[in-house]
C-alpha cells in the first residue's frame, strides 16, 4: 500500500509560501490516478507555489484514502470528501471555493489533460492577459491521443449548439481543462448550477461576454485507468444547462430536467392509455389509471436516475420515495385540475386553461417532491 502511494523517491518539499496556483481535480474512482497526476504536477509546477484540491464524491474505490495519504507526506495536497451528493460542476464549484489561491485550474483526473499546459496558462492570466485560459479543442495545434469519433462528434455538435443558442464566443466551451481568476470566478458563483458536468460553458454563459478568454491547444491524451463518467443521460443533463441560462436562469437546470421527465411521462402515459383501450379493450377508467400509474413510475425513475442523480434514491429507500412520488403526483393531479378548470371559466380557451393546469402540477410536483421525495440528508 505505501509502496503504492509514495509520491516520489525522497520526501517532498513542504510547501512553505501561500500558493500561486490551486488545481481542482474532480474525482470518482479514480484511485489508480490520483498518485500518477500528483507526480506529474510536481514535475511540471516545480517553478510554482501551487496546491491540489482533490474533491471525491465518495469512490467506492477508495480514492479519497489515497489522497489522503498523499496528504499526510505534502502538505500541498487537500481533499474535500463529499457523501451525499454528486456531480462534477458541484465538486469544481466546491474545490475552488475551498482553495486558496489567486489563480484556480480545473483538470480530470483521468490523466487526458495536458498538465504541462499550466505554467503558460499561469503566465496568461498572472500577466493580466487574460481572466480565463482554456484548454481547446478546437483551434490550431490541439492534439487527440484518446478521443473515440463518436465521442468527438457529439462534443463537436453540443458545442455548436451551446455557441448559438448562448452566444458563447469561445470555440470550446465543452472543455473540461481551464483555468481562471479566482476573484472573476467568485463573483460569478451564485449564478452557476451545481449540477451537471458542464462548468465551463455555465461560467462563460453566466458572464455574458465580461470574462476575457484566451484559448490554447494542447494534446488530449489516452486515459490510463478506470472508465469515463459520462453517459448517454448526460445529454439530457446538457440540454437542460443550456435552457437554464438561455432563460438567463429564470429557472433551474433541475427544474428544467424535472420538466423535461415529465414530458417524457405525458407521451408514456398515452402510449400506455392507447395499449390498454386497443390493445387489451380495457374501460376508459381503467386505461386511464394504468396510464398514470406506469407514468408516475417511469417519472420517478427518471427523475432518481438524471434530475436527482446527486441524491439518487437507493435500497429500502428507493420504494419510501416510489410511493412518496405516487402521493405528491397526485395531489399534484388535483392541483392541475383545479387550477385549469378555475381558469377556463374567467377564460373559456381550453388550451389556455390546459397549460395552466399542467404548469401548476409541474411546480407542484417539483416543489414537493424536493421536499418529501429526495430530501437532502
Amino acid at each position: 500500500m505505501n509502496e503504492a502511494i509514495r509520491p516520489g523517491s525522497g520526501t517532498p518539499p513542504q510547501a512553505q509560501e501561500a500558493p500561486e496556483l490551486s488545481v481542482i481535480v474532480p474525482t470518482f474512482n479514480e484511485r489508480d490516478n490520483v498518485t500518477v497526476l500528483y507526480r506529474r504536477l510536481e514535475a511540471t509546477l516545480a517553478n510554482v507555489a501551487w496546491e491540489v484540491v482533490f474533491v471525491d464524491d465518495n469512490s467506492p474505490d477508495g480514492t479519497w484514502d489515497v489522497v489522503r495519504a498523499l496528504a499526510q507526506r505534502d502538505n500541498r495536497v487537500r481533499c474535500v470528501r463529499r457523501i451525499g451528493r454528486r456531480g462534477l460542476s458541484g465538486a469544481c464549484i466546491e474545490g475552488i471555493l475551498a482553495s486558496s489561491a489567486p489563480y484556480v485550474a480545473v483538470i480530470d483526473a483521468d490523466l487526458q489533460h495536458d498538465e504541462t499546459q499550466l505554467p503558460k496558462m499561469l503566465l496568461l492570466l498572472a500577466s493580466d492577459q487574460a481572466d480565463l485560459v482554456v484548454g481547446s479543442r478546437y483551434i490550431e495545434g490541439y492534439k487527440s491521443e484518446g478521443f473515440n469519433k463518436q465521442r468527438a462528434g457529439a462534443s463537436a455538435l453540443a458545442t455548436e449548439l451551446a455557441r448559438k443558442a448562448l452566444r458563447v464566443e469561445i470555440a470550446d466551451p465543452m472543455s473540461g481543462f481551464f483555468m481562471v481568476r479566482r476573484d472573476r470566478f467568485e463573483e460569478l458563483a451564485p449564478k452557476l448550477s451545481v449540477h451537471g458536468f458542464k462548468i465551463l460553458l455555465d461560467l462563460v454563459a453566466s458572464a455574458n461576454g465580461r470574462l476575457r478568454a484566451v484559448e490554447i491547444p494542447y494534446t488530449f491524451g489516452e486515459r490510463q485507468h478506470g472508465e469515463s463518467k459520462l453517459d448517454s443521460m448526460v445529454a439530457l443533463d446538457f440540454l437542460g444547462l443550456v435552457l437554464a441560462k438561455f432563460t438567463n436562469d429564470a429557472v433551474s437546470l433541475r427544474f428544467i430536467l424535472f420538466a423535461m421527465v415529465g414530458g417524457i411521462g405525458l407521451v408514456v402515459h398515452l402510449t400506455t392509455l392507447f395499449i390498454a383501450l386497443q390493445l387489451f379493450k380495457a374501460p376508459f377508467a381503467e386505461a386511464q389509471a394504468a396510464g398514470a400509474v406506469v407514468a408516475m413510475t417511469s417519472n420517478f425513475v427518471l427523475n432518481n436516475f438524471l434530475t436527482y442523480r446527486d441524491q439518487r434514491l437507493k435500497g429500502f429507500a428507493l420504494l419510501r420515495g416510489l410511493i412518496a412520488f405516487y402521493i405528491v403526483c397526485s395531489v399534484g393531479l388535483l392541483a392541475n385540475v383545479g387550477v385549469a378548470f378555475s381558469v377556463y371559466d374567467q377564460e373559456p380557451i381550453w388550451w389556455l386553461a390546459g397549460m395552466a393546469g399542467a404548469l401548476m402540477g409541474v411546480v407542484w410536483n417539483y416543489a414537493m417532491s424536493g421536499l418529501f421525495v429526495w430530501r437532502k440528508k
